[in-house]
């Protein structure tokens, strides 16, 4: 199952526009990062999931995402309203390609490698090992690139610890149990055609799951079996730093171009 913006035009949605503003937090909230160990950790294991997301909600923090064929990592960053996310993408085939976001507010840019892709891309040769600013107003014009706006979190877990249908806790920290890949669909972590593809399979995607000693979801990873061309594999997502992530930074300005019409042309559905 392929994350579902574990491609380059979804994955643009996640951090190109992020609600970081909207969802700023208040100044005078103390601190997610090292914190107290005085939280309680719900003893129901299923709420102890439910509870693990919301630190995530605060906005700082850094995550890594890997799956069939993509690795990615990133930062979110609400205090200085920046995200950053990297990721690279090999399907087997020998075509391999990668894409790096960065936004502080109000600006967003992006580096593209489509490997043997960029060849039949009118343009791209121009903007090949450059940052493209993206002019706001096209992003929102843009198809893909403006979806999920409001998300904070580039891959849904609050929404996919909701589809939990059974829960243990095996050790302290550690749960592990079945999730409803059907009922998580808007989820930015499960492609809605392999969900469609695993049937009956998909109501009950075993899955392992990680807390620190705040209750705070530090890993996430789901096994998803063999669904239509795609091939048995283990979704898994990390958090860390929370409340101590640290700003995204500009690109150096010799390597920042305007984007090109032909980029956001692929973007669009």
């Amino acid at each position: 199952m392929n994350i579902r913006r574990w491609s380059i035009g979804v994955l643009a949605a996640t951090l190109l526009v992020p609600g970081l503003t909207a969802c700023k937090s208040d100044a005078s909230e103390p601190a997610a990062g090292g914190g107290s160990s005085e939280v309680a950790v719900p003893a129901d294991p299923k709420e102890a999931l439910l509870a693990s997301t919301k630190e995530i909600e605060k906005g700082n923090f850094t995550f890594t995402l890997s799956g069939d064929g993509l690795s990615g990592k990133g930062l979110v960053h609400k205090p200085s309203n920046s995200a950053q996310f990297s990721m690279k993408f090999d399907d087997g085939s020998g075509t391999s390609m990668g894409m790096e976001l960065i936004y502080i507010e109000p600006d967003s840019w992006v580096m593209l490698d489509l490997g043997e892709l960029g060849a039949m891309i009118p343009g791209a040769e121009k903007t090949k090992g450059k940052y493209q600013h993206l002019d706001q107003s096209k992003v929102k014009g843009a198809g893909e690139l403006s979806r999920y706006m409001e998300e904070v979190d580039p891959a849904g877990s609050a929404t996919l610890t909701k589809g939990i249908t059974e829960v243990q806790k095996t050790a302290e920290g550690s749960y592990t149990g079945k999730l409803d890949a059907s009922a998580a669909t808007d989820s930015s972590a499960l492609d809605a055609d392999t969900v469609k593809a695993l049937g009956a399979q998909a109501k009950a995607l075993p899955f392992t799951a990680k807390l620190d000693a705040q209750g705070r979801l530090t890993e996430l990873v789901i096994s998803v079996p063999a669904a239509g061309e795609t091939k048995a594999h283990d979704i898994k997502v990390t958090y860390a730093d929370y409340g101590s992530a640290t700003a995204a930074q500009k690109p150096p300005a010799d390597k920042v171009v305007e984007a090109s019409d032909e980029t956001y042309e692929m973007f669009k559905n």
